[in-house]
């Protein structure tokens, strides 16, 4: 793949997606790090077909391209991202019945929250413990996003996904391959290929009395705030390692409050990294670095990260 966009090519793209197409935009105002620097090329897409047009055009030009949905769980290069950026505002939602279930068919760019107070409205259950978790929909398919025992795999009955060369391809959870937020998706993650791209997804959803699910959507809020900290950051950094939790291995290496310029490593929460505002994405990597280092050193466990560093980055300097 390409890291260089043509004039020709920028043009093809302001023709299509007009005054949704912008060049060298900053892209820290879109993640919740607030750190990371320009798309050469930023699309914005308000439904699923112009997802799909925009990705294809990409893909036909052989230019790298990456889907930003809510910005949580990446890390973007102070360097910026070369190629095009897509972010993704596909947000249609519709729900039918089929027997005793209700299939929720709803746009990769939805808001999961949002999605989660739509249906606890509604009277459905299945999606309460999305209350509070950041991202959008497309996201939590990729990386089969959790919280409070539920999680994606549990309730995706189908995923629409684009395939480079193929185009459109329907997902069964099984085809997913689902782990411990990981997906057959999630693996492409770094890899300088074509990355496959999340258009829908089905998910299906119970009836459930509303003020049942009111009350069990509260219980969960409350337990967020209790445990996670505010401020500007991307969310659980590293996975749960088997029998441990990242946070407790952190907290206990000593880490809790550690600090590399305007970076620190959360005193409420040490799987949670925050910025004060002045930090960089380089700060964050180094904390990064130093937290997976350390508990290497200290218990011989080697963490993975849950967050995906993103763009242009200059290892080794």
């Amino acid at each position: 793949m390409s890291w260089e966009i043509t004039v020709q090519d920028a043009t093809r793209f302001q023709e299509l997606f007009g005054e949704q197409c912008q060049v060298n935009t900053p892209l820290g105002r879109y993640t919740s790090a607030r750190v990371g620097g320009p798309a050469e090329l930023f699309v914005t897409v308000t439904s699923g077909m112009e997802l799909q047009t925009a990705v294809e055009l990409a893909y036909a030009c052989r230019i790298n391209y990456f889907i930003l949905g809510g910005g949580s769980n990446i890390l973007v290069a102070n360097n910026g991202i070369g190629g095009l950026v897509i972010m993704n505002k596909a947000r249609a939602v519709n729900f039918r019945n089929i027997g005793a279930a209700v299939i929720c068919t709803v746009e990769s760019g939805m808001n999961l929250s949002s999605l989660a107070r739509q249906c606890i409205a509604k009277g459905l259950g299945g999606l309460e413990w999305a209350i509070g978790v950041p991202g959008t929909v497309g996201g939590a398919v990729v990386g089969n996003s959790g919280a409070h025992g539920g999680d994606m795999h549990s309730i995706l009955r189908a995923a629409t996904i684009w395939e480079p060369g193929k185009g459109a391809v329907i997902y069964t959870a099984d085809d997913m391959k689902y782990a411990y937020r990981d997906s057959i998706l999630k693996r492409e993650q770094g890899r300088n290929i074509s990355r496959r791209v999340v258009l829908s997804a089905e998910l299906q959803l119970t009836p459930e009395s509303v003020e049942v699910l009111t009350a069990r959507a509260d219980g969960f809020t409350a337990r967020r705030k209790e445990t996670q900290p505010g401020g500007a950051s991307m969310g659980s950094m590293f996975k749960n390692p088997e029998n441990y939790y990242a946070g407790y291995l952190i907290e206990a290496a000593g880490l809790k409050g550690f600090q590399i310029g305007g970076a620190s490593i959360s005193e409420k929460h040490a799987n949670f990294f925050i910025s004060d505002g002045t930090a960089t994405a380089d700060d964050i990597r180094a904390l990064i670095a130093e937290a997976w280092n350390t508990v290497r050193e200290k218990f011989g466990i080697e963490m993975e990260l849950e967050v995906e560093l993103v763009g242009e980055w200059k290892f080794g300097e």
